[in-house]
């Protein structure tokens, strides 16, 4: 009796590349962290971050009640958001972008 080879299908048509999403770290108002110390913590442990962007989004944060401050990959996001919390910032969850 004869068999004959079994034939895998081809699966490179079937190959779908997807990106890692992106995470927001967002930093909400609060009542007892001052404009100074927001400012600085975000130029301190946000990479690029220019004094007066730094200053923008503090402001965002107070009259808007949140700020978007970093947008990137989750391992970053986590690490970010981590440093700002322990600064005693009030973070909201991340989120996916």
């Amino acid at each position: 009796m004869t068999s004959s080879p079994t034939v895998a299908p081809t699966r490179a048509s079937q190959t779908v590349n997807q990106l890692y999403p992106n995470y927001k770290v967002i930093v909400l108002n609060d009542d007892f962290n001052t404009f100074q110390h927001v400012a600085n913590c975000l130029m301190k442990y946000i990479p690029g971050m220019t004094s007066d962007l730094a200053w923008e989004l503090t402001n965002q944060v107070h009259y808007d009640g949140q700020a978007t401050v970093w947008v990137g990959p989750q391992e970053q996001a986590e690490l970010y958001h981590q440093q700002l919390s322990r600064e005693g910032l009030t973070m909201a969850p991340l989120e996916k972008a």
